[in-house]
């Protein structure tokens, strides 16, 4: 029995767990614990509260697998869209997780390790899926031929950055009409602001629209068309069996009732099975874990 510490760093919150990994590495939490991601571009504040996090963790684990917002190249934090860090970049999480914990460090993209836990979760009954989150950004996993996708440069599954509406909203990652300009949380609460006000949240226009408001509705029905033409596009270029849909806006109530019904608009081929995420908030964590057990035995 080992015991994996595992951490999730996300744009709003961090999440540590213990887990023990049996010997098939299946996971069971220990015990949970959370903390406001604080950042503002200065590291100094993400280092501190990362310290505090997992200090009275580090004794019982043997391993840290680290699922975080963001690209992880090479142990180093970046990411296409900044803001989504706090205004963080380049940071290095590999070093400041490792001289807090000193212990071994395993590193992944969220969405990917969220992507493995689903997989997994849905029992390994599809070779071939993509895991997409619709929260404060948008962020894709892919498992191709039963393995996870990283790439070499931590980058596969930034899909949320593909264009949506070429005269769509300029995306924090430079670009302009990305999917997650359009369609994330921070994106719907953008659009809110502008109809209800400079304090309107991206939850309240949820509100808004499941109480039948029609400019509510017409920014939460753009999300859901901008995530189901992503969902036809990696459908046909990678031939997925399923999709599966998670975060805050993607498990919200009808969304992906939403999405379906814009998928249904489409042929046939685009569109793939549609699966509510099972995992829902400790993905990241159970996914990181599962994957790093992995790694580490093959290491070994």
């Amino acid at each position: 029995m080992t015991i994996c510490l595992a951490v999730d760093i996300g744009g709003t919150k961090l999440a540590a767990a213990l887990i023990e990994m049996d010997s098939a590495s299946q996971p069971r939490m220990v015990v949970r614990h959370l903390a406001e991601t604080r950042s503002s571009g200065n590291p100094q504040l993400l280092i501190a509260t990362l310290a505090e996090l997992l200090g009275p963790l580090v004794a019982s684990a043997n391993y840290v697998a680290v699922a975080s917002t963001g690209i992880i190249d090479h142990g180093i934090l970046t990411a296409l869209n900044p803001q989504n860090l706090g205004g963080l970049d380049r940071f290095p999480l590999h070093e400041v997780i490792a001289q807090i914990t000193d212990l071994p460090v395993y590193l992944i993209n969220d969405a990917q390790a969220a992507a493995w836990a689903e997989y997994l979760a849905y029992e390994q009954l599809f070779a071939d899926l993509a895991f997409i989150t619709v929260s404060t950004g948008v962020g894709t996993g892919l498992v191709l031929n039963h393995q996870l996708l990283t790439g070499a440069r931590g980058i596969a599954g930034h899909s949320g950055h593909m264009l949506a509406d070429p005269n769509g909203p300029l995306c924090g990652c430079g670009r302009r009409g990305c999917v997650e300009a359009i369609a994330s949380g921070r994106a719907i609460a953008a659009a809110g602001q502008a109809v209800f006000g400079d304090k309107c949240s991206g939850m309240q226009v949820y509100q808004h629209y499941l109480q039948g408001d029609a400019q509510a509705t017409a920014i939460i029905q753009r999300s859901a068309d901008a995530v189901a033409e992503l969902i036809a596009n990696l459908t046909i270029t990678l031939d997925l069996d399923a999709i599966i849909i998670g975060g805050g806006v993607g498990l919200a109530e009808n969304y992906i009732g939403l999405v379906e019904q814009a998928l249904g608009k489409m042929p046939a081929l685009y569109r793939p099975q549609l699966f509510p995420a099972r995992c829902h908030t400790d993905a990241g964590l159970l996914g990181v874990a599962q994957w790093a057990a992995t790694i580490s035995k093959e290491k070994q």
